[in-house]
């Protein structure tokens, strides 16, 4: 982006709620059902039926509000947001507008240079979801209003950010914490987790915010940041050609890296807002409020902090097994059985992480047990195998989650520690290497590495390498003499 303009952008966020029925009727939000199956009179809008308010989705919203530092307002009134598209049946959709429930937040992101930020939170807000349109499997445009009435969290932050990467972490923090709370499972490819983003640009140093557009359709984090980082460039080249920026909804098209207007970007007044009147004011009391705080877990800055203080463990490391609820747990049940922090830490950032993303499974998934892999590691740490025979056990753990112990005395993998029999092996080589023995007496250290591969392919890598190390540096030193 040219130095001369600063990019303004706020996102509006919308998360599925993880319950079991709609915001106003009993019917199922199960994904996947058959088009048109998950519905009744009151999500379909039919004549003379009355919303009835699901409790559960007043106590998610205020989870993350607290979650959030919002401001949990004692009172908050349900408004009708109108418009006409042919997926909502009701033509109007129950949203909340001048008295949200949740306002006046922040979280922080740490940008990748180790600065922290923080990013307001305007509000949070309870309503229900629209139907689908369908374009693409027939020659007219089919509908499925299994969503209508589906309850979503709607989190609109201040206009804070300032980069694509800024609004990629915000989004990815927003995403850890609906999870950490079990409220959402952020899944954007599958649409419960929806983000619009709103940018604008304006002269370095300027306090005064340009002209902005909104941009929507964006299915994945990358595309976010891909699309933001695009408008702002196409923006920027308009200001500099002397041209004027549209108001409008846009597009993004992730195939062909660039945007489509949509309509004119549409202003509050233009859904014609009016309190619901089927619905009473949603009243959060004091009460109420603390024993939903009660519920909260701890949340991924708390977690974060108490891996490193609790482990030793690094940021870095600390920053990824923090990074879902379901992994942070995975490795705090690991270093229950062993007290190696360091090397769990590494065993699960590498081994299971790697195993975990190339199937696309969950932490809860994984098929090696927390209990066996900590098993693992304490052999390694007594000395009962060594790490590369343990990088051979691995992989056989993964097969049925068989124990460790078991694995090794079935393939006799049990390390070598008897000196004698080590120090055997070492003389062996060094008769039959008089070549090598020459270069390492000249001065060539790198030849050390040979001794040791042959003595380990002579031991099948069950010989302990500290023990292998200091017998064959002594007895190579002695030959110096």
């Amino acid at each position: 982006m040219d130095q001369k303009y600063e990019a303004v952008i706020g996102l509006e966020v919308h998360a599925q709620l993880l319950t079991e029925t709609k915001c106003f009727c009993g019917c199922s939000t199960k994904f996947g059902n058959p088009p048109n199956s998950n519905v009744c009179p009151v999500c379909l809008g039919h004549p003379g039926v009355l919303p009835v308010l699901n409790k559960k989705v007043v106590e998610f919203t205020v989870m993350m509000g607290l979650a959030t530092n919002c401001t949990i307002n004692e009172k908050s009134i349900f408004a009708r947001k109108n418009y006409f598209y042919p997926d909502l049946p009701k033509g109007y959709q129950i949203s909340q507008y001048e008295q949200p429930i949740c306002e006046n937040g922040f979280i922080e992101i740490e940008l990748s240079s180790g600065e922290k930020k923080k990013i307001g939170i305007t509000r949070i807000h309870m309503e229900e979801d629209a139907g689908k349109s369908i374009h693409d499997q027939s020659t007219e445009t089919l509908v499925d209003v299994n969503r209508c009435g589906v309850p979503l969290m709607e989190i609109v932050s201040e206009p804070d950010m300032r980069t694509p990467e800024e609004a990629y972490l915000y989004l990815s923090k927003i995403k850890q914490i609906v999870q950490y709370l079990n409220i959402c499972d952020g899944n954007m490819e599958e649409g419960s987790l929806r983000c619009d983003a709103n940018i604008s640009i304006r002269p370095e140093g300027e306090t005064k915010l340009g002209t902005k557009t909104e941009v929507k359709n964006m299915n994945s984090f990358r595309n976010v940041e891909r699309a933001i980082a695009y408008e702002i460039e196409r923006q920027t080249d308009l200001v500099e050609d002397g041209k004027n920026i549209v108001q409008q909804t846009l597009l993004w098209n992730a195939d062909l890296n660039t945007v489509a207007p949509m309509r004119s970007k549409e202003e509050a007044h233009d859904y014609r807002y009016f309190p619901d009147p089927d619905l009473l004011p949603v009243v959060v009391s004091d009460e109420w409020r603390e024993s939903i705080k009660k519920k909260l877990p701890e949340l991924p800055d708390q977690k974060l902090e108490r891996f490193m203080s609790s482990y030793k463990i690094p940021f870095y490391d600390a920053n990824i097994l923090t990074s879902s609820r379901d992994l942070a747990e995975y490795y705090e049940k690991v270093v229950s059985v062993t007290s190696d922090y360091k090397s769990a830490s590494n065993w699960v950032m590498s081994d299971v992480l790697k195993i975990i993303n190339e199937n696309k499974i969950s932490p809860k998934e994984f098929p090696v047990s927390p209990e066996n892999l900590g098993k693992l590691i304490n052999l390694i740490k007594d000395n009962t195998i060594s790490g590369k025979i343990a990088k051979e056990v691995f992989p056989e753990m993964l097969k049925a989650n068989a124990d460790p112990e078991m694995i090794i005395k079935e393939k006799n993998l049990i390390q070598i520690t008897d000196t004698g029999a080590i120090e055997m092996v070492i003389d062996q080589i060094i008769s039959n290497s008089p070549n090598e023995v020459q270069q390492y007496l000249s001065g060539k250290d790198k030849v050390f590495g040979f001794f040791i591969g042959q003595i380990m392919k002579e031991t099948k890598g069950k010989a302990n390498p500290k023990v292998v190390n200091d017998i064959l540096k002594q007895k190579l030193e002695a030959l110096k003499v």
